[in-house]
């Protein structure tokens, strides 16, 4: 089965079909979704057939999609029920899965979700101690995301010959999330009702004391939808140092630039320490998986993490490191744990579901 992967983003709409090989065997780059004439949408969709059915990457799968789901009946209104909890990404997925079931109808539609990997959190590591009405009626709790890379990246570390009783998969990218996937199953992870819990990001603040939030708004003056602004696009690398691109943060934290010291110094500091946190839940250390984009290419930050967690068994080969291309091993000798480095491939993820959902 030839699959066409839909990923509806902020500025671009990305297609590929990838065959039962998972290789990719055709491609298209396209501006959003809402920017695109049907025609031309329709005339570009048409120059990647033949494929077999369509697989849509949805963020939030909220507490009732816990597994991809043919695309039938009121499953989109159920979808977009699912909106407040994701109002930046929610509406871009739909609006892509109604253009292409527009474009190239009665082929079976998938939508698969970032966030069904971590419906296996046990309950301790999914509940915020808040009050009962918050958790039942109005669904705050963990969710996680980046669920279709860790699961694509704990599966692909197997297939390498990982053990997969305590794996990490750290997924850094303009966005980033950690992992802690026990037997192929998430345990734990450091996203939580919402992409800006956990680490460092691009221009995300990861965790933020929430009574400072509260402060911001009851007692400096700021509106909600100012802070919101903030902590998503104005925070992170690009708040501490002016940029979110961690190739110049490093190239500037090389040159001595303090700014970009602090902010590459926060970012390993919260990914450390996050680390640590995850291989607590595990009770346990096999194996350290990179990918995303910074994970897959940037060899400062692999050797900035796993070498501060020499107390954990991790020791990584220098050399392998810097030459790592994925999917690559740059575990040292004489390590209690592998460290590999594995292409984020969310596309074959996101395959995988289709042909279990529709065969």
């Amino acid at each position: 089965m030839r699959v066409l992967v839909v990923n509806a983003g902020s500025s671009t709409l990305k297609l590929r079909v990838v065959d039962d090989h998972d290789t990719v065997v055709a491609r298209a780059d396209l501006p959003a979704v809402e920017q695109i004439p049907p025609a031309d949408l329709a005339r570009e969709l048409d120059g990647l057939a033949p494929y077999d059915a369509v697989g849509h990457r949805v963020v939030h799968g909220g507490r009732e999609f816990l597994q991809p789901v043919l695309v039938e009946g009121d499953v989109r209104d159920r979808i977009e029920a699912l909106t407040p909890l994701a109002p930046l990404h929610q509406p871009r997925a739909l609006a892509a899965l109604d253009a292409v079931g527009q474009a190239v109808p009665g082929l079976p539609a998938v939508a698969c979700f970032d966030t069904a990997f971590h419906a296996t959190l046990p309950p301790e590591a999914s509940v915020y101690a808040v009050p009962r009405d918050w958790r039942e009626h109005l669904g705050v709790r963990r969710y996680g995301f980046h669920g279709l890379s860790h699961a694509y990246a704990s599966r692909r570390a197997v297939e390498l010959g990982a053990d997969p009783r305590h794996v990490v998969v750290c997924h850094l990218g303009a966005g980033a999330s950690l992992c802690a996937v026990r037997e192929g199953r998430s345990v734990d992870t450091t996203m939580g009702f919402t992409p800006l819990e956990g680490l460092v990001m691009a221009t995300r603040s990861g965790t933020v004391d929430p009574g400072a939030v509260l402060w911001l708004v009851t007692q400096a003056g700021l509106l909600p939808d100012e802070v919101t602004d903030a902590l998503e696009h104005r925070s992170g690398l690009l708040g501490l140092a002016g940029t979110a691109d961690m190739r110049e943060v490093i190239a500037r934290a090389g040159d001595g630039d303090g700014e970009a010291g602090l902010a590459l110094g926060a970012y390993h500091h919260r990914l450390r320490s996050s680390i640590a946190a995850m291989v607590a839940s595990l009770g346990g250390l096999d194996t350290l998986v990179f990918t995303g984009g910074v994970g897959e290419n940037a060899p400062a930050v692999r050797a900035a993490a796993a070498g501060g967690l020499h107390h954990l068994g991790v020791a990584y080969d220098p050399e392998a490191n810097a030459s790592a291309v994925p999917d690559a091993d740059i575990t040292a000798p004489g390590s209690r744990a592998r460290v590999l480095v594995i292409a984020a491939r969310e596309d074959v993820e996101i395959a995988r579901g289709v042909r279990q959902t529709v065969t």
